[in-house]
């Protein structure tokens, strides 16, 4: 499981028939301890994710498996939101505290 932040949203007048309805979020990806790390990327949005959603994702062929259609060309999937991150030294942090 990966961590990211989503940040926003983009918005595709032409894309493959088999992502029609469903909707595309910029996430950035984030370490164990909720910094920034590498570049933001493209998902798909399985779970109805918002702005600053704290989410997990996965990429690769298991992103595509997220979807109905399991062999649409998709490299990232955002498969859950995150309510709370346990971290064995910090405890339980909420979104507010990770995102201040």
């Amino acid at each position: 499981m990966q961590l990211a932040k989503v940040i926003g949203t983009v918005v595709a007048t032409e894309k493959d028939p088999s992502l029609h309805g469903i909707k595309l979020l910029i996430i950035q990806p984030l370490t164990d301890d909720l910094k920034d790390t590498g570049k933001p990327i493209v998902a798909v949005d399985s779970v109805q994710a918002g702005p600053n959603d704290l989410v997990h994702w996965t990429a690769s062929r298991e992103a595509s498996l997220v979807l109905e259609d399991s062999f649409s060309p998709v490299d990232a999937a955002i498969t859950g939101i995150v309510d709370d991150v346990y971290v064995q030294d910090a405890g339980i942090l909420d979104k507010e505290e990770i995102f201040e």
